[in-house]
């Protein structure tokens, strides 16, 4: 399959243009180098440099090949950023997400692989979270996945598109092979942050919260590593190439990690002190979040190979550490 991968030169993209490669497929990025790297391509990937909030560069970019799929990964993607800015949310997220589709339609391109969110169900009602379950989210950015999820159900009914939307917990992680090296610009989750403070580059970070009803008092997540986050697009891609149906689906571990054990075994590991500080809870931040992703593995035969806690953060220390100030 010849694959666009629209803002394919980011963090996410750049480790499905790998999978993608390696499994025998041919991604042509598009992105606007915002967030993304040139550094991120693939040596051999072709790169159409555009923005999603332009149509007709789309447009143009969209005709430039026979694609037999497109992978949806533009998006500004900070929770937090998001309440404080929801206009650039909107117009990122929605507007250039409805340009794409207008151009997706336009060049009959078949297949359509969305990067959503678990923050599009908002506080658990129950755990783990299921695609069953309500979706009420908490924050600006969430909503923006959300409405994007409901326009892919809406023109797949109406114009027959189809789609996988793919529900991200808490993505992490670097290429176990190196083949991706390309740092965050900018980075809000915890993993980079934890790693920038391991550095030097911050003098300390925050732990928001100590309190939760959870072991050590920290907040928990479901962490999933980029890589196998990468190989569900392909697995999605594959999918719908074959003729299956359109979907949403979760992607995590079932499993959870708090913010204290992340940080105690990343000073195990860095051999750094890692200085941390107890902050109130942040508004909105549940105890624990974790993710059930049966559905995943029973229809598109994935599951997570590479996120256990120490493949997270020996793979992210090792791009950290080579990238300068060891």
């Amino acid at each position: 399959m010849k694959v666009w991968v629209v803002g394919g030169a980011g963090y996410i993209g750049s480790h499905v243009c790998k999978a993608l490669v390696r499994a025998g497929h041919e991604p042509v990025v598009f992105d606007n180098l915002s967030t993304g790297s040139k550094n991120n391509l693939r040596p051999g990937v072709a790169f159409q440099k555009g923005d999603i909030l332009d149509p007709e560069a789309l447009q143009r970019a969209a005709a430039e090949h026979k694609f037999d799929g497109v992978v949806h990964l533009a998006a500004l993607k900070a929770a937090g950023e998001s309440m404080l800015d929801p206009v650039s949310y909107s117009r990122n997220n929605i507007t250039g997400s409805l340009n794409l589709l207008e151009a997706v339609l336009a060049a009959e391109i078949p297949a359509f692989v969305f990067s959503s969110t678990a923050a599009v169900y908002g506080a658990p009602a129950y755990l783990p979270l299921d695609e069953a379950h309500p979706t009420t989210p908490e924050n600006y950015y969430g909503h923006t996945k959300l409405a994007i999820e409901q326009f892919l159900a809406w023109y797949g009914t109406l114009k027959g598109l189809r789609h996988v939307s793919l529900r991200y917990f808490n993505a992490a992680g670097y290429d176990p092979e190196g083949d991706v090296s390309g740092l965050e610009k900018n980075p809000a989750n915890l993993l980079p942050i934890v790693m920038e403070t391991a550095m030097g580059w911050r003098g300390s970070m925050q732990v928001f919260g100590d309190d939760y009803e959870t072991p050590d008092g920290s907040g928990v997540r479901d962490y999933i590593h980029v890589s196998d986050l990468a190989d569900a697009h392909v697995a999605a891609l594959e999918h719908l190439h074959k003729g299956g149906g359109n979907l949403t689906v979760n992607l995590g571990t079932g499993q959870g990690v708090s913010v204290l054990e992340m940080i105690g075994r990343a000073r195990e590991i860095t051999g750094r002190e890692i200085p941390a500080t107890i902050a109130p809870r942040r508004p909105g931040d549940p105890a624990v979040v974790i993710a059930s992703s049966a559905q995943a593995e029973r229809v598109l035969g994935w599951k997570a190979r590479h996120s256990d806690l120490d493949t997270l953060l020996k793979t992210t220390w090792e791009v950290y550490r080579t990238s300068g100030g060891s």
